[in-house]
């Protein structure tokens, strides 16, 4: 499997924190170079290491966010 780069450009949120030390977190991730998107996943203490999790982009945000006040 080819090396994923990926840059975090802003944390917007700790959402979770497990006993193990990884947080579920809430960011703004370039990825291989791309235009930045939001994503949420859980990251090892030092962000070495990521757990699977979900990349969405401001038009998906924007969406899940209308979706999330109508609850």
């Amino acid at each position: 499997m080819a090396d994923i780069k990926y840059e975090i450009i802003q944390t917007l949120a700790v959402l979770s924190e497990s006993a193990k030390g990884w947080k579920k977190e809430f960011n703004l991730i370039s990825w291989n170079g791309r235009e930045p998107k939001y994503d949420i996943r859980d990251w090892s203490e030092n962000h070495e290491k990521m757990g699977k999790g979900i990349t969405l982009s401001k038009d998906e945000i924007d969406k899940l966010k209308e979706i999330l006040n109508g609850l």
